[in-house]
């Protein structure tokens, strides 16, 4: 009899503490979950900031002639904006110095602002593996003025430069094959400038008499020049729906 009721003690008390448990469990939990609804984003470190600003600092001291300004912007992301001359130097110095080793461009892009002198804005995404850290170098040019290939320094700016040439047509000196790459051959112009039309110039469509493709200058129906700016799915006439006319009851004048 003690013994059964020992072993029944003991299953109670291993019931409740394992119910405790979990609903323990399940409060951490819920908390949890309602912390992480905050939006996640990059905390402000001071020491990193004051140190992308000292290393900026360094390099505009090393490198006077080229860089014109340096500044640290939203999420401790270093910018060093540098003549368009500077642009093998620069990356030369970030890719081999001890103290910088950006040797991976991840990315190369450009920025048109039609309003400036300068309308072009380039800009080189560097990556240092071994200090975990990113720069970006940023430079202008216009449509006229060539500016200097970075290929005989990060031999994967090839494809870049020529995506940049291709939609913006900013022309690269001393590169090895500045061609298209994104547009068909013949093209003209350059898609990604503001003043490029979203329509473009010509269209591209299979004809079936001649049995090949063949491109066109862009003619739009009269359907598609006709905007009410209402829903964008009833800005054809064959899917608006008709406005019924006012009935009129007997009795009643036409308004004049």
């Amino acid at each position: 009899m003690a013994a059964s009721l020992v072993r029944l003690v003991r299953g109670g008390l291993y019931k409740s503490l394992n119910v405790a448990s979990r609903a323990a469990l399940i409060q951490t939990r819920s908390e949890a979950v309602t912390t992480d609804t905050r939006p996640t984003i990059r905390p402000k470190d001071a020491a990193t900031h004051n140190q992308l600003s000292q290393f900026g600092e360094y390099v505009a001291e090393i490198l006077p002639k080229y860089v014109q300004h340096v500044q640290v912007t939203c999420y401790n992301e270093l910018e060093v904006m540098i003549h368009p001359e500077g642009i093998v130097p620069v990356l030369t110095f970030l890719r081999d110095h001890t103290n910088a080793q950006f040797r991976n461009m991840t990315d190369l892009t450009a920025v048109d602002v039609p309003t400036r002198q300068n309308r072009f804005e380039i800009v080189y995404n560097l990556l240092s593996l071994r200090f975990n850290s990113r720069i970006r170098v940023k430079t202008y040019t216009d449509e006229l003025t060539p500016v200097d290939s970075a290929v005989p320094v990060h031999q994967v700016a090839n494809w870049y430069e020529r995506e940049v040439w291709d939609m913006f047509g900013v022309f690269f000196a001393n590169h090895p094959d500045l061609r298209r790459i994104l547009t068909d051959y013949g093209f003209e112009g350059h898609p990604f400038r503001k003043d490029f039309p979203l329509s473009g110039y010509v269209e591209v469509r299979y004809d079936d008499e001649l049995k090949r493709i063949v491109a066109e200058p862009v003619e739009f129906a009269q359907e598609f020049r006709k905007f009410d700016l209402n829903s964008p799915w009833e800005a054809f006439p064959a899917y608006r729906e008709s406005k019924e006319a006012a009935k009129m009851e007997a009795g009643d004048k036409p308004a004049k």
